[in-house]
């Protein structure tokens, strides 16, 4: 056995800001998902909403390297939290890979909003499923990698692809009128996928290429409005056999997380094909094939020897693939600029990442309040460093492409400026 780690972050679900002194109790599962007994308990949330950094045993990380594995790789806890007009919230199956972190985002409902009493504490129950690696799921029934457009008259009205603010996830298969529809922030999607569908154990260069391969195929569902154009009201399914595979209000892993910050804009085309991003269908290499469409071990496997995501991608998917950003992100009050702020940097984004920040900081108070003067100070640079560390970015002090865009969610997502039925 190995220790994996788990950090726990609640917040409002209605407001998104975090709730301290919430109660966090961790306990052992089995397969049956019964509890086995507690691990931590009475653990209260910091000012930001989060406990950090608590050890768990998980298996040792050679299972989760090796496909023909009959180890189960990760193990599974059950968390819960408590707070005083809330509804308690409970997550079965949080899942521990070793080595790695786990974020637990741990939304809460106030009692009120349900029509509870307040002096009767209720609760929500969440059975998170296995990974698609380990348990069994339908594979992907394989489509045209490239959608004709529809006219002008139809959905589609862009001229290239945008990052969509978010996504309507529906849960269950498109034909099910009863399955419920989840909004989903865009990046908090691609998060979920990636972390239900590969190991966050497995090389650097294989994760950004599976998840690439998943905005890719998420941006052309966006992008030629596939399901809206059927008739339906959803972005996307949660269903392997015609999408991804989502999972609400599963744990995400902070090495997939980082990565996802860095490139959610980025995505693959085929030529002659100007504009539609690529469907980058795949399978698992192991439980079903996919001929001409990538494999997730496959994938770990040109990790392993050394091969970068463009090339892991360009052995699947072809040699004439293209790579291509996004440029436009929607929802973001203003893009990013195109150049990194650091220390001694004296413009009007910077001026925009103080205010930002300093509204954020109403939420998360442990954000130090700075000049709103446009100069990258030493005070706005510890600003920064100390949003990067309670955001799972790197503490660099320097507001790159990944950081820009979490300060402007958080910011978002803090002041309430986001439409409350947002559109696709």
């Amino acid at each position: 056995m190995q220790d994996g780690f788990l950090n726990v972050n609640v917040i409002d679900s209605l407001t998104n800001r975090p709730i301290k002194d919430a109660t966090i109790n961790v306990y052992g599962m089995d397969e049956n998902q019964n509890s086995t007994g507690t691990i931590y308990s009475n653990l209260q949330t910091d000012e930001s909403g989060q406990v950090l950094d608590l050890a768990l045993e998980a298996p040792d990380v050679s299972y989760s390297l090796d496909p023909t594995s009959t180890v189960k790789p990760y193990s599974e806890y059950v968390v819960e939290a408590i707070v005083e007009g809330y509804e308690s919230l409970i997550i079965k199956g949080t899942q521990i890979l070793p080595i790695v972190k786990a974020l637990q985002g741990i939304p809460m409902t106030p009692q009120s909003n349900r029509g509870n009493s307040h002096s009767r504490q209720t609760e929500i129950t969440y059975d998170i499923p296995k990974h698609t690696l380990w348990g069994t799921y339908p594979p992907k029934i394989p489509e045209s990698s490239l959608k004709p457009l529809p006219p002008p008259t139809g959905f589609v009205v862009l001229d290239e692809p945008v990052v969509p603010e978010f996504i309507v996830v529906h849960d269950g298969l498109p034909e099910n009128t009863g399955a419920q529809n989840f909004w989903v922030s865009y990046k908090d999607y691609i998060k979920n996928v990636a972390s239900s569908e590969i190991y966050s154990t497995w090389p650097d260069q294989t994760i950004y290429a599976n998840v690439v391969a998943i905005i890719s195929f998420t941006l052309n569902r966006v992008f030629t409005e596939w399901y809206r154009n059927k008739g339906y009201s959803f972005t996307i399914t949660s269903s392997t056999a015609y999408d991804h595979k989502y999972i609400h209000n599963r744990n995400v892993f902070d090495e997939i997380s980082v990565i996802v910050d860095d490139v959610f804009n980025n995505f693959i085309r085929r030529p002659p094909t100007a504009r539609q991003p690529l469907l980058s269908q795949y399978c698992d290499g192991q439980k079903s094939q996919c001929p001409d469409q990538m494999t997730q071990w496959g994938s770990k496997d040109l990790g392993d020897k050394g091969y970068d995501y463009q090339g892991i991608l360009k052995y699947f998917y072809g040699d004439e693939i293209v790579f291509a950003t996004a440029n436009v992100v929607s929802g973001v009050p203003v893009s990013f600029p195109g150049f990194t702020l650091q220390k001694g940097s004296n413009s009007k984004y910077v001026k925009t990442i103080q205010n930002q920040l300093n509204a954020i900081s109403k939420s998360y108070p442990a954000i130090p309040r700075v000049n709103e003067d446009g100069v990258f100070s030493s005070d706005t640079e510890n600003a920064v460093k100390t949003f990067q560390k309670i955001f799972n970015l790197p503490q660099t002090g320097v507001v790159d492409f990944k950081t820009w865009y979490e300060i402007s969610r958080l910011y978002v997502a803090t002041t309430k400026i986001a439409s409350l039925n947002p559109k696709i």
